[in-house]
C-alpha cells in the first residue's frame, strides 16, 4: 500500500517528462519557430536558449493538456516577441553572411556546391517570410514546414478555424508570387 506522501503527489508530476528528452526531442521546432517569429539568425540561439530556461524552470509545471509543442511553442512566442523588443524596429538582413563567407564555411563539405546552393535556397525562403505579415507567416509556417494541421494550427493561434485557413491561402499566394519574382530571369 503506498505511503499518504505518494497520495499528496499530484499525477501530473510524475508524467512530467525529462528536460533532456524534451530538449534533444524538440530544440529543432523550437529554432524554427523563432526564424520565422523574426528572431534574426545571430541572435537564434541566445532566444532557444531563453526558451529552454523557461522550460527548466516550469517543465514540472506542465499539465499536459496540450500537446508539448503547443507549450513550447507558447514560450517561443513570448521569447521572439521579447527579442524582437529588445533589438528595437531595425532590421537585419536574413541573410546575414555575405554569399563568399557561405561559400568558404562550406568548402569542406563533400558538395560544396550543393551545401551552397542549399544555403542560398534557405536565405531566400526566409527572406520571402520576413516580408509576409507576422499572422500569414506563422500559420504558413506551422503548416508548410512543420507540417501541422491547420486545425492545430487555429488552436496553437487561438483561431478561427475559417479564419487560419484563409491566412494560409493568403500567405500561399503571396509567398508564390515572391518565389516567381525571385527565380525570374
Amino acid at each position: 500500500m503506498p505511503s499518504l506522501a505518494h497520495a499528496l503527489v499530484p499525477v501530473q508530476d510524475a508524467a512530467a517528462p525529462a528536460f533532456d528528452a524534451v530538449y534533444a526531442a524538440h530544440v529543432g521546432f523550437v529554432w524554427r519557430v523563432l526564424r520565422t517569429f523574426g528572431v534574426p539568425e545571430l541572435q537564434v540561439e541566445d532566444a532557444v536558449q531563453d526558451v529552454f530556461v523557461v522550460v527548466h524552470r516550469r517543465l514540472a509545471e506542465w499539465q499536459g493538456r496540450a500537446a508539448i509543442t503547443t507549450w513550447l511553442f507558447a514560450i517561443a512566442r513570448r521569447v521572439a516577441s521579447a527579442h524582437r523588443r529588445r533589438a528595437g524596429k531595425r532590421t537585419d538582413q536574413l541573410a546575414d553572411q555575405p554569399v563568399e563567407q557561405l561559400a568558404d564555411q562550406h568548402a569542406s563539405a563533400a558538395d560544396p556546391f550543393a551545401e551552397l546552393s542549399k544555403a542560398q535556397a534557405a536565405a531566400t525562403v526566409l527572406a520571402i517570410l520576413e516580408r509576409l505579415d507576422d499572422d500569414k507567416r506563422m500559420v504558413f509556417a506551422l503548416v508548410e514546414l512543420e507540417q501541422l494541421s491547420v486545425p492545430e494550427v487555429a488552436r496553437m493561434l487561438d483561431l478561427n478555424l475559417n479564419t487560419a485557413y484563409s491566412r494560409l491561402r493568403l500567405a500561399r499566394h503571396a509567398f508564390e508570387l515572391a518565389v516567381k519574382a525571385a527565380v525570374k530571369p
